[in-house]
């Protein structure tokens, strides 16, 4: 599953890049994200902790507590009384003093209100695979869309420290709208440091459809990364869930093969059904046939598969990085 320290990391690595500076590695990243998140946690103690010692040295409550404890002292005297009457009639248990209320509020940290409250990228619709040699080859064993005798194994096969994965830069206007600025990804899986490093430079710098990200944008940025599992050949173009599943089709178009991919969370995002999902991953690849003739494409393949992601924005990375850097550990860039 993506978390926030990927984001962080790739920030890192882009502003690094940008900034002609060693990028602390991934491991670092996601110590030093940690050792923050206990300092804003401290820092919420301390002032919970400063609170009710401030209360102690009020001197009303400290007579309301000098009130409890005589009551406490009548009441323990009276209950210890052996030689009552039965008679008697009981002693009216005396009411509690009413204090007043103690509440301790605890703010979000930026940066898991950031993850929280910032919704996959829209316009993940957008994402691109990036059509390299080891991914676009329909002949490699590691294919997707070969369903014959290997179509009960689907591929490819994840270790657990590496990923098929993708990211996604967008820009967020002053009223919080995210426009793509760039995203890239691929289906072999990748050992997460030098994956997650070489995609969020490639999303940035290396979109066709998008100008370089210059340095003057980084305080508008957001990231979304995507890390991907589950990859099984679907019996029909309709065989998967929304919401759940992202979608590769392949299908072959004038002589050509083509291809494309939908992450999971873009066709509940644009309002899609599934056909309509379909149909759009075949335009974006490049069918320019009838919408209503589109099941008649030749040799129409697809895989749905599963990924979990994480946003990051600029401004959590700069609170993060000034933290960082205040502590003496911005420029140790190894482990």
């Amino acid at each position: 599953m993506a978390t926030i320290a990927h984001g962080l990391f790739c920030f890192e690595v882009l502003s690094a890049s940008l900034e002609k500076r060693d990028h602390l590695s991934l491991c670092r990243v996601e110590d030093l994200w940690v050792r923050f998140q206990l300092r804003e946690h401290d820092t919420l103690e301390g002032a919970s902790h400063n609170d009710t010692r401030g209360l102690n040295d009020d001197p009303e409550l400290q007579h309301g507590d000098e009130i409890m404890s005589e009551l406490d002292d009548d009441h323990e005297e009276l209950s210890s009384d052996d030689e009552e009457p039965e008679s008697a009639e009981p002693a009216a248990k005396p009411s509690a003093l009413q204090l007043p209320s103690i509440s301790r509020l605890q703010a979000p940290s930026p940066s898991s209100a950031s993850a929280s409250s910032t919704p996959s990228s829209a316009s993940a619709s957008s994402s691109r695979l990036r059509l390299d040699d080891s991914s676009s080859r329909t002949s490699s064993s590691t294919s997707f869309f070969s369903f014959g005798r290997r179509s009960q194994q689907p591929s490819p096969v994840v270790r657990d420290d590496q990923y098929p994965l993708f990211v996604t830069w967008n820009t967020i206007s002053g009223r919080g709208h995210k426009t793509l600025r760039g995203c890239i990804g691929t289906f072999e899986p990748q050992e997460l440091s030098s994956g997650l490093k070489n995609y969020a430079l490639t999303a940035a710098f290396d979109d066709t459809r998008f100008a370089p990200i210059h340095a003057s944008e980084l305080s508008s940025l957001a990231t979304h990364i995507t890390l991907l599992h589950t990859f099984t050949p679907c019996a029909h173009p309709l065989d998967w869930s929304l919401g759940k599943h992202g979608l590769r089709i392949s299908f072959t178009h004038h002589g050509r093969r083509l291809g494309a991919t939908y992450l999971p969370d873009v066709a509940v995002e644009q309002g899609w059904t599934k056909e309509e999902t379909v149909i759009s991953l075949m335009r974006k690849a490049g069918w320019t046939g009838r919408t209503r003739e589109w099941r008649t494409v030749g040799n129409l393949r697809a895989v749905r598969y599963e990924g979990k992601g994480a946003d990051c924005r600029w401004n959590s990375w700069r609170e993060w990085r000034d933290w960082v850097d205040r502590i003496g550990e911005g420029r140790r860039t190894g482990k």
